[in-house]
């Protein structure tokens, strides 16, 4: 039978937890290594209705993109949901692993699946880790000469943006180099401006982001829940190319919360 480790390892093989940002959280968040594993479902964030979700589909390991536990515990009382969250899990023996920023700077990681989305070629790391080449943050690659808006609205349909915030003070006409970055990539702006990408496409940029870069780079924001949903995807792919026979499933009952009025 597959253990919870034995998923774990296959995950940390495809994206090591020394990638991992010092902030971050990866890893096992709840539960027991070596439990043996019925099915598994795979969420961007570990929500009590996830783990309903978890417990009607009789899944006993939940594997999120954001860590469950990002912050340290003090106590295990209940006084908000993410305790709420772990107890429950421990009374329904359902184990929580995390693969979050080693996700993102892993090759053929989250950037990666969202430049492969926009069908973007000649791959490179936009902001690689000290020594590395195939690691990093964000990705920058090309793509066939299109007008400005027309690959906007591209973007905004493949990834199912209700509302796209961009830069509209950018003179820039036509796009042919094109840089991502799942989640919150608003610090990589600078560097894409410096590999002479035409667009940043990105979640959670601020006012003065725009203001202070928008001249010189388009910058799309398609929101942080849009941009790492295809988190759950490449998880899946890893699970099933090492387990083929193990039961993977894919919230259903997982939604942005945001909200757009």
């Amino acid at each position: 039978m597959v253990k919870v480790r034995d998923i774990a390892n296959s995950i940390e093989k495809f994206a090591p937890r020394s990638l991992q940002e010092s902030y971050d959280n990866a890893g096992l968040q709840v539960g027991d290594p070596e439990m043996e594993v019925s099915a598994v479902l795979l969420c961007l964030d570990a929500t009590e209705e996830v783990v309903k979700e978890a417990i009607q589909r009789e899944c006993n390991l939940i594997v999120s993109h954001h860590p469950l536990i990002f912050k340290g515990l003090k106590n295990l009382t209940g006084q908000n949901p993410v305790q709420q969250i772990v107890i429950e899990c421990i009374r329904k023996g359902i184990a929580v692993y995390s693969a979050h920023t080693n996700l993102d700077s892993t090759w053929d990681g989250v950037s990666h699946e969202i430049a492969r989305r926009l069908g973007l070629r000649n791959l490179e790391v936009l902001e690689p880790l000290p020594g590395e080449v195939k690691a990093g943050l964000g990705v920058i690659g090309s793509t066939t000469p299109v007008p400005k808006i027309e690959f906007l609205r591209k973007i905004k349909d493949v990834f199912n943006v209700k509302a796209l915030r961009y830069s509209a003070q950018s003179p820039a006409l036509v796009i042919r180099k094109v840089a991502v970055c799942g989640g919150s990539g608003a610090s990589l702006i600078e560097e894409a401006v410096n590999k002479n990408a035409d667009i940043l496409v990105t979640g959670d940029v601020k006012y003065h982001d725009f203001t202070s870069f928008g001249h010189e780079i388009v910058i799309a924001d398609i929101g942080h829940y849009e941009s790492e949903l295809c988190s759950r995807d490449i998880i899946y792919r890893v699970i099933k190319e090492s387990f083929q026979d193990l039961v993977v499933y894919l919230s259903d009952t997982e939604t942005n919360p945001i909200k757009i009025l």
